[in-house]
């Protein structure tokens, strides 16, 4: 080809590159390897043919006759930079070669004009997870994904996901794992191979165990070099077998859109992680396979109680005098039925953690939380009931749900019922349809207790004996509840509230009081360090959404959760993520110091070393303020909660105050 026909593009100043000298260029999205020597310019195609090495990273050696030789930086293997052939002149091994001109003291290179980019397995793979309804991708771009990554690129260039770049993949799956326990919808979160991989799988697992939809989407090295120990050469299919109800490494002989089809279908169908391994070989294939969709792969979805079951229900509500109801987060997507048919029984409504926020604390029915981060209210209403209806609940141990009681336990999943131990009647069926259905059928015993009023009374002595805490502070740090009282008055009765593990999370548990917020947890996991990557999750749905759109998102640690992904505020200041965290620092592991004490272990390197998180915050370019007197409280989280970007709330606490 002619120079004149040639794209000639700038790459620099001949001062960018002195004498003896080679550097890496980029020319559109082409990588070459620029040379300056004896007073020659030359440029060649970037990439060693051997595997792969930067040569502009390499450096130019003279051979016994004084000829130059550009060197590999990797392995050592040497090039004619005017000819591109190594020693000996092999054909089959020689390196592209560009024109170079000069002009005024400006290096261009030439190229021939570019060509219409061809299609790839990977174009056609993530038009299908968009098809499948994949609006965000969390995750890190490296070697061993860059044509996942350059697909992905492209879509979200065109406005059909979006993507985020974190600064640890644990992040993004935390991320991916929240977007699902809040949506019902697969978020996707992508990785290179080997460690990369590896560091999703306590965010995958907190996915898995709290039935969260989510779509992992892994590199690997090339198909040739699986098996014999290639650098991040792991079995990643194995790795993944056990957090994931779908892996499958795609191949080039795979049917790829299909594979996607499926990937996504189990994700939302089975509520779970779904995985696909993606040899960096095999993404940039050429394909011409056509999108896939749900369209004709999905059906509906619906179980009713038998009448058998219905009718002994019944039968057991009409002869209670103080039935009570446990709401779990298995009936999220029925919370209206359970309240109205809670309404229509007179019965306090009580959650398991996982559920709080799924009926108001304001709601004349609701009792709060049941268990070790529940209150007193709770405790009563299940020690004085003769009934007690559980509705999507799994009986753990954190909640503590007495067995002995008379128990109608109902589940959509038929694992679920009488798991732990047996109960007086398992009821197969959606949470919805069977609240519905006693709705029109069951009978409330007319000399039933007047539980409704009897539960006013009980919010009335908490909150006096909750208020009588803060005597207790006595100049040793914040009290929590005075941390949850102010955020309880602040809080948008719409925000959607990640917490993290710990006496901060019990203690919000305990204090805090919803009027409509979600709430979202690492639930059986318990990880510590999911609340600041799921609220970053949670705002990705904000954008996503109709449903949750203009939401806060707002997120709650210690200063041990915070620590695990802090640098991801910087990803959070990055994407203009509307994000307010509120972190309690006890200035050590509180919840582990606690343990340790009520076992009679010596307390043990629980203490932390921490910077002032709140100078930390606003040297990553958010909003951070310090508060360490009870009275400063809502001004602070007045100001973080009116910032619009990431905010920190950094409240000193005392860690017996819990």
């Amino acid at each position: 080809m002619s120079k004149e026909s040639l794209e000639w593009i700038r790459v620099g100043h001949i001062k960018d590159l002195p004498e003896g000298r080679v550097k890496t260029v980029t020319a559109r999205n082409v990588s070459i390897c620029l040379s300056h020597f004896d007073g020659h310019w030359a440029a060649m195609d970037n990439h060693c043919p051997h595997q792969g090495g930067p040569l502009g990273e390499g450096s130019i050696e003279r051979g016994v006759d004084d000829k130059c030789w550009i060197r590999c930086p990797w392995h050592g293997w040497d090039f004619d930079p005017l000819t591109g052939m190594p020693p000996g002149g092999h054909k089959d091994s020689g390196q592209t070669l560009y024109e170079v001109d000069v002009r005024d003291d400006e290096v261009f290179v030439g190229l021939e004009p570019e060509t219409e980019r061809e299609r790839t397995v990977t174009d056609a793979m993530t038009e299908t997870m968009i098809n499948w309804g994949i609006k965000s991708v969390f995750g890190m771009v490296g070697h061993s994904n860059l044509g996942l990554a350059d697909s992905i690129r492209i879509a979200a260039q065109d406005g059909k996901l979006s993507y985020y770049g974190i600064r640890h993949e644990g992040a993004a799956a935390f991320a991916a794992s929240a977007y699902g326990k809040l949506t019902g919808q697969p978020a996707a979160c992508i990785t290179i191979a080997g460690p990369d991989a590896t560091n999703l799988m306590t965010g995958m697992w907190d996915a898995k165990v709290d039935r969260a939809p989510v779509l992992a989407l892994t590199g690997q090295v090339q198909t040739q070099v699986f098996g014999p120990g290639a650098f991040q050469d792991i079995d990643l299919k194995s790795a993944f077998d056990a957090v994931s109800r779908f892996s499958q490494t795609v191949l080039s002989t795979s049917k790829h859109t299909e594979l996607m089809s499926l990937a996504c279908k189990n994700a939302i169908v089975e509520r779970d992680v779904a995985h696909l391994i993606f040899p960096d070989d095999i993404q940039t294939q050429p394909s011409k396979a056509k999108p896939r969709s749900p369209k004709g792969r999905m059906g509906e979805t619906g179980v009713k109680p038998s009448e058998a079951d219905v009718a002994e229900a019944g039968e057991m509500i009409a002869g209670a005098k103080r039935p009570i109801i446990i709401l779990g987060h298995g009936s999220v997507e029925a919370r209206d039925d359970v309240i109205a048919f809670a309404e229509k029984l007179g019965a306090p409504v009580l959650t398991t953690f996982k559920a709080k926020g799924l009926i108001a604390d304001t709601h004349p029915n609701a009792a709060g939380v049941l268990g070790r981060s529940g209150t007193p209210i709770a405790s009563w209403f299940v020690a004085t009931s003769d009934l007690v209806i559980t509705l999507g609940t799994s009986f753990s141990n954190h909640t503590g749900i007495e067995p002995s009681k008379r128990i109608i336990q109902v589940d959509f999943e038929r694992m679920q019922l009488g798991k732990f131990h047996r109960v007086t009647l398992p009821v197969w069926s959606d949470i919805g349809a069977f609240c519905n259905i006693m709705m029109e059928t069951a009978k409330r015993p007319k000399d039933a207790d007047d539980q409704i009023t009897e539960l006013a009374g009980h919010w009335t002595m908490w909150h006096e004996e909750k208020r009588s805490r803060l005597a207790e502070e006595k100049g040793r740090g914040i009290h929590s509840f005075a941390v949850f009282d102010a955020l309880t008055k602040l809080c948008p009765p719409d925000a959607v509230i990640a917490v993290d593990v710990g006496n901060n999370t019990y203690s919000f548990g305990r204090y805090f009081e919803t009027c409509g917020q979600r709430v979202l947890m690492s639930g059986y996991l318990g990880s510590i360090g999911f609340g600041f990557p799921a609220a970053m999750g949670a705002w990705a749905a904000t954008q996503d959404l109709d449903a949750y759109k203009g939401r806060k998102a707002v997120s709650i640690s210690g200063d041990g959760g915070f620590g695990q992904y802090a640098m991801e505020f910087t990803t959070a200041t990055k994407y203009g993520m509307d994000i307010t965290h509120i972190l309690l620092n006890n200035g050590q592991l509180g919840k582990i110091s606690k343990e340790q004490q009520a076992g009679q272990w010596s307390v043990w390197e629980t203490q932390l070393t921490n910077p002032s998180f709140a100078a930390f915050a606003r040297l990553c370019g958010g909003h951070g303020m310090r508060v360490t007197e009870t009275d400063a409280f809502e001004t602070a989280i007045s100001e973080a909660l009116a910032h619009k970007g990431p905010a920190l709330v950094e409240i000193m606490t005392n860690a017996e105050l819990v």
